[in-house]
């Protein structure tokens, strides 16, 4: 098993690329499943959660070629053998969910086991269920496993009890198919979401209201094949901007733009960071310790909960005192007790964490309990004066794309050992 060796304190400086939304691949993938002709799709980060997923693909009886290279595949579906997404491939990974409403809506049928990831608390499916009964499936939930069928789809107003990315996702491209005009209510609002719907317009889907509450679907008959390149990882960059919020320096990330940020940047301004960005990136300059800053997660354009322990960790070395408030997952301050083992000063109760930064936090040994939190570690041990030893970090490569290598481009110290 692989760990990080982290040598701290350090400066960064310099620039890197953004690697491509792991969270916009990932349902990109699964909706190529609803055309039986060839779709194109660049800007493909190497990351084991793609890698999972195009396994998942290819055991369906999807063709997928991938060029490492020059971070490109070709999709083409047209000969699924089956509609089963099995335990041994899911449990791995949350968005293997994601197969069950294009599987239902194109072939009528579809067998997923219930979904894993990390464990941050529990991420029902019952939305996906809820919504793909109003529109004409009959569902059982039985073995472990999501039982599906519908001879045809068909439109349906559908209002979300909660906001859930994965739910709108699986609804949108089950809608694409279906009969009729979809409405989807309360509906997430990632930018995600948009490049999904830009992918599916580019298949001749019908999708409008996208990147708001309320989405519209007109089904087709069929969609066709097509060329897409997907949006940068907003929160690849929110956790390097973080790295230098933490270790001081001057960055600038490549191929990011402002809007898709949410409040990341609101969040950094308050840090006291300047920040600089034009048609080539931003650029991110800490030259002072940072301020703390307070904050709650909430869905998009709220704060993003998949950066909650990366921000706590440039807590942990702030000015002054924060209040964190988890109010998307309820067993998301696991790294706290890590970071801890670092000489943080952190205390919980319930979904609230308060921070007092430290003016100094010291190297340990510490295990990533997930994916976010490995990167929040990382963070705090650039900080940390002496050698860290992070285990675990499988659950980084799932999300980040030669992070070590990036970050030892900007200077730090970062090597990847043998446990």
């Amino acid at each position: 098993m692989e760990k990080f060796r982290v040598s701290g304190p350090t400066k960064l400086a310099g620039e890197v690329s953004i690697s491509g939304a792991k969270n916009a691949a990932l349902p990109i993938f699964c909706a190529s499943i609803l055309t039986s002709e060839t779709v194109e799709i660049s800007n493909v980060p190497d990351l084991k959660d793609v890698s999972t997923m195009f396994s998942l693909l290819r055991k369906l009886g999807v063709k997928v070629e991938l060029d490492k290279k020059n971070k490109q595949c070709e999709i083409r579906a047209n000969s699924v053998h089956s509609i089963e997404a099995p335990y041994e491939l899911v449990k791995t990974m949350r968005a293997s969910i994601l197969v069950l409403g294009p599987l239902l809506a194109k072939y009528g049928e579809a067998k997923v086991s219930l979904p894993g990831g990390c464990a941050i608390g529990q991420r029902p499916v019952d939305q996906h269920i809820k919504g793909l009964r109003l529109m004409g499936a009959k569902i059982k939930l039985e073995n472990g496993y999501i039982t599906a069928k519908a001879k045809k789809l068909f439109g349906a107003k559908i209002t979300s009890d909660v906001i859930s990315v994965t739910g709108t996702e699986n609804l949108m491209m089950a809608a694409c198919l279906a009969e009729g005009k979809t409405v989807l209510e309360n509906s997430a609002e990632e930018p995600e979401i948009v490049d999904l719907a830009n992918f599916l317009r580019s298949m001749g889907a019908e999708i409008s209201g996208d990147g708001s509450n309320k989405i519209e679907i007109f089904g087709k008959k069929k969609l066709n094949g097509a060329c897409h390149t997907i949006i940068f990882d907003r929160i690849e960059a929110g956790t390097f901007f973080c790295a230098v919020a933490a270790c001081g320096g001057d960055i600038l990330l490549s191929g990011v733009n402002k809007e898709a940020m949410g409040m990341t940047l609101e969040k950094l301004r308050e840090c006291g960071g300047k920040i600089i960005h034009d048609q080539s990136g931003i650029r991110i300059k800490f030259f002072k310790r940072p301020n703390s800053v307070s904050f709650q997660t909430s869905s998009f354009p709220g704060f993003a909960t998949d950066m909650q322990a990366q921000f706590m960790a440039v807590n942990a070395v702030a000015k002054g005192t924060s209040i964190i408030k988890e109010s998307i997952f309820e067993n998301r301050f696991m790294h706290v007790q890590e970071m801890l083992r670092l000489g943080a000063k952190i205390s919980v109760r319930g979904n609230t964490a308060v921070v007092t930064g430290v003016d100094v936090l010291k190297g340990a040994g510490v295990m990533a309990t997930d994916l976010r939190a490995s990167a929040g570690l990382v963070i705090a041990a650039m900080a940390a004066h002496g050698q860290s030893m992070i285990d675990r970090i499988y659950h980084l490569d799932r999300g980040y794309e030669g992070m070590d290598k990036k970050l030892n481009l900007l200077g730090a110290s970062v090597d990847r050992v043998k446990g």
